[in-house]
């Protein structure tokens, strides 16, 4: 096993827990029906359950103008402390004038469930286009990302938030893992060095050559696939789940990889992103972290390897987690294998790239990606979803 000083810290060193203990429960739902109430988004659902068990810390809630100017402008909290993108709660103004500053907040779900609560400490105006600018360094509204911010309200509330209860997440509670238990996992298994893994598609080969290249130098991988809300021509979370699984059973040696849920939303922030998953698997008790080709790219709005660039605007181990970085991972015809420029011998007619978006054209097109691309298991499993349940892969 290789070693490694002490387990990792959370990022700003405590592992933020707010999820409501039973007697904080019944105070708020004795106070739930005279409180004014403000309906979150699917998003703002992931950014509470993410804040609650701890996966954002050192927040405790969405952010205060001071800290918000900061993340956008400079990367780092008021504090100083690197951060790379926004965790707000925006509302209409209509709504921002009805609630008092000082006071607490019913947050509803989409459905009208009563789901946390906010202890509002402030209430702020904030420029959409500095925003979308600067964390996603374009303000074209086809993008993702600046369509949210566009759709959001201009008022953020800013306090401490509490979940009322951390239940299973009822698609996948074999594989929800919170920070506290992903931490004594690694302790129980002896890890003292960990590589994360963000994904929000399902696993090429290009993808498992750089996973286990990654696992050649350390104790153990953790596959931690986004399972929150991602535009919709993504493919949808329980098909990627499926291939996940099938992938673990066949080809990957089964006492050093963790499979676990992120409910975190999918922003298609790029560079900053990477920075913002990085911390997350930091808080999960990641010493390492993958950074490949576009990390959380979307269309042509960053450069191929902007997202490992970013890593180098912070000192050597300011970030607490150590960024390893791969190149565009291929096929070599010569070789007969998975490699990279670093490694292959190959002209560029000889090498055959792999991406999600390639396997979803080949679906589509009816045709299922050669094993060079994707292991057959797992593009059955995608021609299967397409068939049976009618997925627009």
């Amino acid at each position: 096993m290789s070693q490694h000083s002490d387990r990792i810290a959370p990022h700003g060193g405590t592992l933020v827990n707010r999820i409501a203990t039973l007697d904080q429960r019944q105070e708020f739902f004795d106070k739930a029906e005279v409180l004014p109430r403000v309906q979150l988004s699917d998003r703002s659902i992931s950014d509470l359950q993410m804040i609650a068990i701890g996966a954002l810390s050192p927040l405790k809630g969405f952010m205060n103008e001071a800290d918000y100017r900061s993340v956008v402008k400079q990367m780092r909290l008021s504090n100083g402390l690197p951060w790379s993108v926004p965790i707000t709660l925006s509302v209409s103004q209509e709504v921002a004038d009805s609630l008092k500053e000082g006071t607490l907040v019913r947050l509803d779900s989409p459905t009208g469930e009563f789901v946390g609560l906010l202890e509002l400490a402030e209430k702020y105006h904030y420029s959409k286009e500095e925003e979308a600018l600067n964390v996603y360094r374009t303000d074209d509204l086809k993008h993702p990302g600046v369509q949210v911010v566009d759709k959001s309200g201009p008022v953020n509330l800013a306090g401490d938030v509490w979940l009322l209860e951390r239940g299973l997440d009822p698609r996948f509670p074999q594989y929800q893992i919170d920070p506290a238990k992903s931490r004594m996992l690694f302790t129980e298994k002896g890890w003292k060095t960990i590589v994360g893994f963000q994904t929000r598609n399902p696993i090429h080969r290009a993808h498992e050559y750089i996973q286990k290249c990654a696992l050649e130098t350390v104790d153990g991988l953790f596959l931690h696939p986004l399972v929150g809300t991602t535009k919709e021509d993504d493919i949808p979370a329980d098909v990627r789940m499926r291939c996940y699984e099938i992938l673990l059973e066949k080809y990957y040696p089964h006492d050093r990889v963790i499979l676990a849920i992120n409910p975190a939303a999918m922003r298609y922030a790029g560079p900053r992103e990477a920075i913002f998953h990085a911390l997350i698997r930091k808080n999960y008790g990641c010493t390492h972290f993958i950074v490949g080709r576009d990390h959380a790219g979307v269309g042509d709005y960053y450069g191929t390897y902007d997202a490992q660039y970013i890593f180098d605007e912070f000192e050597p181990g300011e970030l607490g987690i150590v960024p390893m970085k791969f190149e565009h991972a291929f096929y070599c015809t010569l070789t007969e294998q998975m490699a990279t420029t670093k490694t292959s011998p190959s002209t560029p007619e000889q090498r055959v790239h792999l991406s999600g978006t390639k396997v979803r054209e080949m679906l589509r097109a009816g045709k299922l990606p050669p094993p060079q691309f994707s292991r057959p298991e797992v593009a059955a499993e995608l021609a299967k979803a397409m068939n049976i349940f009618n997925y627009e892969i």
